[in-house]
């Protein structure tokens, strides 16, 4: 599915209302993740805390009925892109870092981590992990070859 430019702006406007949730100049500044949950029958999508609490919602009109049986596979680079498109306001937002941007399915289990934020590193979907096990696999061999 390729986003329509309305699919960008609603979740671009959603992604920037929860921001306004942790303003920039607060010195408690809050521990928690961002959870952002799709529903496809209904096309709601619904930004959560930590705590469960919601943060915005908005209808995204092209989700609307989507049957497909991939929806959050065809869905994460576009939510990823949107998160990408507003890194800077993730730079100011009252947040501890390091916090991620987790995609979760109607459930609330996680589907997948969307986009990491720490002080120095921002890592997008299926990035922070990627090629860890063969990179372990070969220090195993190396320290036990010694």
């Amino acid at each position: 599915m390729k986003a329509t430019v309305q699919t960008i702006q609603q979740i671009e406007r959603a992604l920037r209302k929860v921001a306004t949730k942790f303003p920039e100049n607060i010195e408690n500044m809050v521990l928690t993740d961002i959870h952002i949950q799709a529903k496809p029958e209904s096309g709601e999508l619904l930004v959560f805390d930590d705590n469960d609490e919601e943060l915005t919602r908005c209808v995204v009109e092209q989700w609307i009925d989507n049957k497909d049986e991939d929806f959050y596979q065809t869905i994460e680079p576009i939510l990823c892109q949107c998160i990408q498109n507003l890194r800077e306001l993730w730079d100011k937002v009252s947040i501890l870092k390091p916090y991620s941007f987790v995609l979760i399915d109607e459930e609330k289990e996680t589907v997948n981590d969307l986009f990491l934020v720490d002080d120095d590193t921002q890592i997008l979907s299926g990035e922070l992990l990627k090629g860890l096990d063969e990179e372990l696999n070969v220090f195993l061999k190396d320290l036990l070859a010694d």
